[in-house]
């Protein structure tokens, strides 16, 4: 039995009476206390992830544009700005979805990536492969001496100032999408990425190692709250964002998990299991889900793996959870082609065919609900 890995974050989780779990061989904070307290303080005020068990790499090289071109669905012609960011999926060559990442331009001989934990390591040989066979002759170096916290919030980055002065200027008015690198701060070398995973603003700090416990201790100190995996999990949800192993994996296409925007089929350029999307096609919808009570209640919780049953065919919730922004049961879901916004669906929960409303994505995004709940 192989030992759960760290991130330099451990003691301090522990310091904190978190509930610890194993996600992903990584032995990780699932909430410290009240799961459905962090969600709020994320949703209302500002509360901060560690997220040093994803991986941050980089690439170098004289060929490192043409090199992203080929390997990933999405164009990296759109980062022309240094610090502009880029969301896509990295496919193999039938189509399916090895990994969603984000792709940071600093120039043209230097890109940067940050990639899922558990799929880190096949991702890191995934680019070695490519980047032999197409002979781009990239440098490629996974950063393990690097940490990220995730601070996320109406009142996130207003927060993440107080402890960092002397990022404001620089940081103030960067679009969602862009990141800004100080080379010395207190706190060593930092990125701040405006980018996250929970619909609300925010940063994302990429920082030394050695230095996040310092970092994470001084926003303690000016008020964002420590946040775990469980309300992270809530907050995505509400937000449409997916999960990799969920919601996608290598035998889903991005065209059926919602991800049909983060594919560019519009260029002529080759990429990575371009023909196969463009032979295959979408399959099927990828939609919402919100639980419809009945006498005012309730009768189940979405979860994942439970089978949608509708007038075209069966279907399948990826993600499901009770959202307490909501106050309702919502679920991502992976129905047949035809099913629409609009439609009731029938959930099998506990051998019941419960009632569900089809709804567009996301559920929730900065503080407001923005589906019409009846």
């Amino acid at each position: 039995m192989t030992s759960l890995q760290h991130t330099p974050l451990h003691a301090a989780h522990l310091a904190l009476n978190a509930r610890m779990v194993d996600f992903g061989g990584w032995d990780m904070p699932v909430n410290y206390g009240s799961q459905i307290d962090e969600h709020r303080a994320v949703r209302t005020d500002a509360g901060m992830f560690d997220v040093s068990h994803m991986r941050v790499v980089d690439f170098e090289g004289e060929a490192v544009r043409e090199f992203f071109k080929y390997a990933i669905a999405n164009n990296v012609d759109k980062l022309t700005t240094p610090g502009k960011a880029l969301y896509s999926c990295l496919l193999n060559g039938d189509g399916g979805v090895i990994d969603d990442l984000i792709v940071y331009y600093f120039s043209e001989t230097s890109f940067r990536v940050v990639v899922n934990a558990g799929t880190a390591e096949k991702d890191i040989a995934w680019f070695g492969q490519l980047n032999a066979e197409g002979e781009f002759n990239l440098s490629i170096t996974p950063r393990r001496d690097l940490a990220i916290i995730a601070v996320q919030g109406p009142n996130a980055r207003e927060k993440a100032w107080q402890v960092l002065p002397d990022t404001r200027a620089q940081t103030q008015d960067i679009k969602p999408f862009n990141a800004v690198v100080f080379p010395s701060t207190q706190f060593g070398e930092l990125m701040l990425a405006r980018t996250g995973y929970t619909g609300e603003d925010g940063f994302e700090i990429v920082v030394p190692a050695t230095h996040v416990e310092a970092l994470w201790n001084a926003l303690r100190d000016a008020g964002v709250k420590p946040a775990g995996l469980g309300a992270r999990d809530t907050l995505r949800l509400e937000a449409g964002m997916n999960l990799y192993g969920q919601d996608m994996d290598e035998n889903v296409s991005p065209l059926d998990a919602g991800l049909a925007w983060t594919v560019d089929l519009k260029t002529p350029r080759d990429f990575v299991g371009r023909s196969a999307l463009e032979a295959h096609g979408s399959k099927a919808n990828f939609v919402g889900l919100v639980l419809i009570k009945e006498n005012g209640k309730a009768g189940g919780v979405l979860r994942a793996h439970q089978k949608v049953v509708t007038e075209r065919g069966d279907g399948e919730i990826t993600s499901g959870t009770f959202s307490p922004s909501m106050q309702e049961s919502i679920a991502f879901a992976r129905v047949p082609t035809g099913v629409a916004v609009g439609d009731t669906v029938q959930v099998v929960i506990r051998d019941k065919q419960l009632p569900a409303r089809v709804v567009k994505l996301p559920f929730v995004r900065n503080g407001k609900v923005l589906v019409e709940l009846s």
